[in-house]
Order: C-alpha cells, then structure tokens, then sequence
C-alpha cells in the first residue's frame, strides 16, 4: 500500500526545511478559535434572523446609540505616547522620529451609498443602533466627511519586507485611524477607515481603494470571523460615484472604477513592519518605546518589569502566528500578500486585498496574478511565516542582549513544532477523530494526496464527509456528494476508507451522529469563494447590493446549511468561468 509519511507533512507545507528543537509556549487548546457553535441542523431564514438579532452580550436595545453625535473616540493614549510627525500635510514624503501623521481623510465624492454594514459590528462592537447607518450622517462618518467626536486622524508610519525584500518605507498609504473606540464590555477597538484618501505615506498613489477590492475586504474579514479565525473586522463599506483610474492587472489596460470605502476595526494595527522600520532606522528609543506600549496594552500575561519581557513577547508572537497560519490552511485560506507589514503583531488576520478560498485542493495555489514566482502559494504560507518571524526577530536584535538573541533564534527554531502540532489538531478534528493514535497523521496526509490527484474540492470534501454516515461511507452511497464522488475516483481510496472507517470504530462510545455534529461545526459548507465574491462585486458595481447583503447573510453561518445559500449554488460545484478570474494586488 501506498505510505506517505515521508512525502508530505499533511500535504501543505515543505517542512522538511524545518528543523523541531526547544519550544517555550505552547497552546494545546482546541476551544473556541477553532470551533464553531453553529448547530448542525438545516435553519430557515426566520431561525437565521432571529440568530443574527440576538445581541452577543446582555444590553437592552433600548441603550444602542442612536444619536452619532453621541459617539466618541479617542486619540490620546496615542498622541501622549509617542511623538507624532512635525510636518503636516498629505503629501508623500520620508518621515522620521515618529510612528504617526496626522492626515485628515478627503472626503468621497456623492453620491453616498451604504453597500453593505455588519450589525454584529455596528451594535456588538460599536454599541450603535444598527438604524443609524441608514442616516446621511452615518455615510459622511464612514466615509470620511465627517469626524466623530474626539478623532484626530493618524496614518501609521511602517515599513516591511515585500516579496523577500526590504522596502523601506511602506505605511498607511490610504487609510486613517479615526481613534479608539472602549465599547461597553470594556474592549478597546482602533476604528480605520480604509480607502480614505492620501497620507504622507501613499507614495504614487492616489490613496483610494475601488468598489472591487472593498467588497472583498468587507465579507471576507466578516466571513473569517465568523469561521473562527482571527481577524480584523469591518463595520460598513460605503460606494461612490467618484472615479478612480486602476491597471487592474499592470499590463496596460487602464479603466475608471468607482471609489469606496470600509469602516474596519481590530484591537491594534501594528504590525511586523512597524518594528522594522525604526530598527532599520537606528530609532531605538521609539523602538522600546512602541514594544513596551504594545506589550503593556495587548500582552496582559507579560510582566512590564520582566528583564526578557522583550522575548516573551518574542515567543508569543511566534506562536500565536503558527495557530493563525494552521487556521488559515484548515479552511484553505490564502492570504496571498504574506509581506511583513501584513502581518500583525497580534496575530489576526489584516489587510485583505488578493486572497482566495482554495477550491481543488492544490498545495500550490497562487490567488495573486502579480505573484509570479508563487512565493506566497497556500501551501508556502508557514515557510513565509517562518521568514517573517525571522524578520521580526532581527527587528528585536538591537534591544536584546547577546543571550536573549540566542534564545529567540531557539524560540524560532521551535516554530515549526508547533505549526505542525496544531496542523495536526485542526485536521483530526475535521475528520472527526478522537484520542491519538500512532497512524492519525498517515490518515490526514494519506487524504490530503488523494484529495491533490483527484483535484478534489477541499471544502465541499470535508463538509461532506461530515454529512455522510458510517454506512453510507461503508456502501460508498456518495448520492449527490459531487466532492466525495470525485474523491472516491482515486485508485487507493477503498484503502483509505478502510482505515478511516477502522478509527472511527475504535473510539469507543462515539455515536455516528455525534461524530457528523462535531465534523460539521469544524467543516464550513460555505466560504467566500473567488466567483461568489466576483459576482456580488459585479452587481455592486452597478449600485445592486443584494448579493453582496446575501453573502454576508451566508457566511455569518458558514457552518448551516441555507436553503437561499443552496439555490444561490453555493455549494455546488464551482461554475466553468470561476476557472477564468484573476485577481491582482492592484485595488
């Protein structure tokens, strides 16, 4: 029989690169990052508004902010701590000694419209009553017309590493923090606007971003949430009319598109490149300055008198950047602008500009047309997370003695244990599997190769082996199972399933039943594939939103199967012309 534990490591990175040593921390935890509570049951839409009503903490709506004169932000633990730009202005320079400009947004040109805005976000996050966003001033306020109380507009100073190379100075090139937002659970959310006009740091462009990329941007930061991955998030996206010239594909086809903007939100912007660049430029006192402050605000298990602080901070980037990565591949999600100043210190999931849901299962799928080479494939995703830590690591260097430079070189050599340790968890739990045994990783990667040969559809394939009983498996019963019929196809599948069906019999007291309810809150039905979102984007583009309110109606459950999401064909076999779309870093 076929054995590939020597070909693959789950079929979805080349680690044998890697080399496992000493690891400080590591989070054995399967628990809600990971795991849906959707219910496996088939919902109506009644079923599906009244979840998407129900508030996620306990506040009357009668207490919703319905006047948005009312709601406030504030820039002052910024602007106190560190030294903003002495230059004002928006145009493009070199800026020194500081982390941020203030850069007031240039308002879209009308006319207005609300696309689309998240009422988990407006009322769950934002303590807004969702009514407010269909006012005037709700669509001045996302937009960047108009200013919420207490904002002093920044655009953040970083720099990164793109495409293996350092590219000096990068940062907000279109987007302004308007503040930060304490809701009444006690969260502290930076609000951005992304789309919103030039800053100091727009370079060439024109700081705007088009209705094409925004859509994306909007429901896929959504969708990743609600599929239990990390990430920033959106409150709304606001169209205009005003035109906008993009080379969408760099190969001189120049055309007008329309300009919008998202309303997005996360606990903190920083990100690997902001590190670097006052490394780069011998900034050290801002270096310790910005490390301590997001130490002390977002790593509330560092002590801030901790002589190694620095590398535990260290370490718990390099593992919380592993689970994140793990989470990525076991939704097959690729990011695909895996650069340093993409990757936040937090961890989550930001800047979404050309990724994509793989559909057949190819380690080597590439969602970025500008991304020759295939450096940031899906399947390269922890080799790139490895080379951005390292980056991390020498933006450190200076601030860390000759000894905690030596540990973080070991901190980094543990990356590769943990990102496969966790790898490991996400896929026994999609398949199922209880306990450990010897041969689970066979299994998994035994799959994964048939799944790469068939080209078998990666989502839809494990979904539906979540659906599907033991003695429908047993009688290979793949009725209307599009991804398992193709699977089945496979030469050595009749030995895989013999195995599988023998694991699934050892795990004593586990009833069929249980084991599809666990599979199917782990499994999503529905992901923002490339042609659902190119067709949402083509309606929005002619001021039809309804299926960009569809979507993300859809993927706020990814884990029940929809009756509308059914007839929409969501998961039915990808069309002939999705084969067709390419999507680019041009937005």
């Amino acid at each position: 029989m076929w054995r590939p534990y020597h070909v693959l490591v789950f079929a979805l990175v080349a680690a044998s690169s890697f080399t496992s040593v000493h690891v400080l921390e590591f989070c054995q935890s399967t628990d809600h990052d990971c795991h849906s509570d959707s219910h496996d049951n088939k919902a109506s839409n009644s079923q599906l508004s009244l979840h998407t009503v129900k508030s996620r903490w306990n506040m009357s709506v009668s207490n919703l902010i319905k006047d948005l004169e009312q709601f406030r932000v504030s820039c002052k633990k910024l602007i106190e701590v560190f030294p903003i730009d002495e230059i004002r202005g928006n145009f493009a320079r070199s800026v020194k000694n500081c982390i941020f400009s203030q850069s007031i947004p240039t308002p879209l040109k009308g006319p207005l419209r609300l696309a689309a805005a998240s009422k988990d976000v407006i009322e769950g996050i934002l303590d807004l009553d969702e009514a407010v966003t269909q006012s005037d001033d709700f669509l001045h306020y996302a937009s960047g017309g108009r200013l919420p109380s207490g904002s002093v507009p920044l655009a953040h100073r970083y720099g990164g590493h793109q495409f293996g190379f350092w590219a000096g100075q990068l940062g907000d090139g279109r987007a302004h923090s308007l503040g930060q937002y304490t809701n009444r659970k006690g969260e502290v959310w930076e609000l951005q606007l992304k789309g919103s006009g030039k800053t100091p740091y727009s370079r060439s462009g024109d700081g705007r971003a088009v209705i094409r990329s925004s859509v994306r941007e909007f429901l896929c930061s959504e969708a990743m949430h609600f599929l239990g991955v990390p990430t920033s998030r959106a409150a709304s996206l606001i169209v205009s009319d005003e035109p906008v010239i993009r080379d969408k594909f760099y190969n001189g086809n120049v055309n007008v598109e329309r300009g919008a903007v998202v309303l997005r939100l996360a606990k903190s912007w920083f990100r690997i490149g902001s590190l670097e660049i006052l490394s780069q430029s011998g900034e050290m006192d801002l270096l310790r300055k910005l490390l301590n402050f997001v130490i002390d605000e977002h790593f509330s298990s560092i002590n801030s008198d901790e002589p190694d602080k620095y590398l535990a901070f260290y370490s718990t980037v390099v593992n919380e950047t592993a689970h994140l990565i793990a989470q990525w591949m076991s939704v097959g999600f690729a990011h695909g602008v895996c650069n340093t100043d993409n990757f936040s210190l937090l961890s989550i999931t930001i800047d979404y500009g050309p990724f994509g849901f793989m559909e057949s299962y190819n380690p080597s799928f590439v969602p970025n047309t500008s991304d020759d080479e295939g450096r940031y494939s899906v399947g390269a995703q922890a080799d790139v997370g490895l080379f951005n830590l390292e980056k991390l690591s020498l933006a450190l260097g200076p601030v860390l003695s000759k000894q905690q430079q030596n540990a973080a070189k070991m901190i980094l050599n543990g990356y590769a244990r943990i990102y496969q340790m966790r790898i490991h968890q996400l896929f026994k739990a999609k398949l199922g599997l209880l306990g450990e045994e010897e041969d689970d990783g066979y299994l998994i990667a035994f799959l994964l190769k048939m799944m790469e040969d068939t080209r078998s559809d990666f989502t839809m394939t494990f979904r539906q082996l979540s659906e599907v009983s033991a003695q429908q498996l047993h009688n290979r019963n793949f009725t209307q199972m599009w991804a398992l019929e193709d699977l089945s196809s496979h030469k050595l599948f009749s030995d895989w399933l013999s195995i599988y069906l023998l694991r699934l019999s050892r795990q004593l007291h586990d009833r069929d039943v249980d084991r599809q309810h666990r599979m199917k809150n782990v499994n999503p039905r529905y992901v923002l594939r490339n042609w659902m979102a190119e067709s949402a984007i083509r309606k929005a583009e002619m001021n039809d939103f309804s299926e960009v309110e569809l979507l993300h109606h859809i993927l706020s459950f990814p884990f029940v199967t929809q009756e509308t999401a059914e007839e929409a064909g969501y998961a039915a076999r990808p069309p002939q012309w999705a084969q067709r779309l390419k999507v680019s870093c041009s937005s």
